[in-house]
């Protein structure tokens, strides 16, 4: 398979942005990613977006963006997976210059969820759910993970202090990055004095609504060495599927489907879990960073929460986790979040990632998945040496 780096990144900031369209958010990342690569010669596009027709009433994204980006008549296509839309996004690029039928790809990832009212954006986000079964029943996006982190509470004894802990870390990671939506710290008696949202998970154990964009320019090694900006290749990556309703699962206290894919980006990148540098990881919700480290492989069934206690997913620690602030500080627009999660690997294995830097990084994993776990794609990313 050919050798892919990413050349650029551009990201939009996280928020509610009431003055900026779905297309101008798009449009700003995409520049943005542009610029940096020093190529404006784009093969291809490819959209991550979950549910624009709910929340913007616009479809037909890939048209759409190549118009307004200036780049027709050039092929474009949106992607859907749920919120790991932009994930699977980038693993079309992927596939489309690994083919050798392109040269150079822009994968973009947007969403603008604030237009409508909570309600709305909660019946949006839902349709990532079995509608049939869980959805038609009452179940919200909060509620299956509470069933989730309830079981898993249970099962392996993880603390209410550990999910809050979670949040507390990654919104201090938070506040260090210029483009999340809530650039602050919080203490777990915030997290725990929040208001309850599904039992046991609070609203600051939730990820928020949130307006945003990234973007990525993919291409080959060939074509990095001779532009000559910075960059980073990729050394693996894997997708996989699970059932979309938790009813129909084994074990709901684990994610096999991020298991399976993260299998399958190790064995491509001959590494182990502890050759990472950091990871960036689908923390939806507080208890899904828990049971992400156990499917990576960063601990065992039912120890995840030991990494959180005894920090060492913190900047600083063993494995530092999130040092974007993840879902739970930066934002999530679901369709951008599995290309912001790139972006932020890019900045690392750079050297761009400033007071939030992670010593040393090398390598770099991004995690990220739809639903409650029903689509997952992992890829691994390293820096020339």
């Amino acid at each position: 398979m050919k050798e892919i780096a990413v050349i650029g990144y551009g990201l939009t900031k996280f928020g509610e942005l009431w003055d900026k369209s779905l297309r101008d958010l798009f449009v700003e990342a995409a520049l943005k990613a542009i610029e940096k690569s020093g190529t404006d010669e784009i093969d291809a596009l490819y959209v991550g977006c979950m549910s624009s027709g709910l929340f913007s009433e616009q479809e037909h994204l890939g048209a759409l963006m190549a118009d307004y980006l200036g780049k027709n008549p050039i092929p474009a296509v949106r992607v859907e997976s749920a919120c790991a839309s932009g994930g699977v996004a980038i693993l079309q690029g992927i596939y489309a210059i690994a083919s050798g039928f392109y040269e150079t790809v822009l994968v973009g990832g947007v969403e603008k969820m604030t237009d409508v009212s909570g309600g709305s954006a909660t019946i949006a986000l839902g349709t990532a759910a079995d509608s049939s079964y869980e959805l038609f029943f009452g179940a919200t996006f909060p509620g299956l993970y509470a069933l989730m982190a309830t079981a898993h509470m249970e099962k392996y004894k993880t603390t209410r202090d550990a999910l809050s802990l979670v949040a507390v870390k990654n919104h201090f990671h938070g506040k260090f990055n210029p483009y999340v939506q809530f650039q602050m710290e919080i203490t777990k008696e915030q997290v725990l004095s929040s208001p309850m949202v599904a039992e046991p998970l609070h609203l600051l154990d939730c990820s928020p609504i949130t307006d945003g964009a990234a973007a990525i320019v993919l291409t080959t090694k060939e074509k990095a060495k001779k532009i000559g900006r910075p960059y980073i290749l990729l050394k693996g990556f894997g997708q996989a599927s699970d059932t979309i309703g938790l009813h129909q699962r084994e074990d709901i206290t684990f994610l096999s489907a991020v298991a399976k894919a993260a299998e399958a980006a190790y064995k491509m990148a001959n590494i182990k879990p502890e050759d990472l540098s950091l990871a960036e990881i689908h923390d939806c919700f507080t208890i899904a960073e828990i049971m992400v480290y156990e499917a990576l492989g960063f601990a065992e069934k039912g120890k995840g929460q030991e990494l959180i206690l005894k920090e060492k997913t913190k900047l600083g620690g063993k494995i530092p986790v999130n040092t974007s602030g993840g879902l739970k500080s930066k934002g999530h627009p679901v369709g951008a979040t599995g290309v912001a999660q790139v972006c932020e690997i890019y900045q690392q294995l750079t050297k761009e990632a400033e007071k939030r830097q992670v010593e040393g990084a090398k390598i770099g994993l991004c995690q990220n998945m739809g639903g409650t776990g029903a689509s997952s794609v992992v890829t691994i990313w390293e820096v020339m040496k």
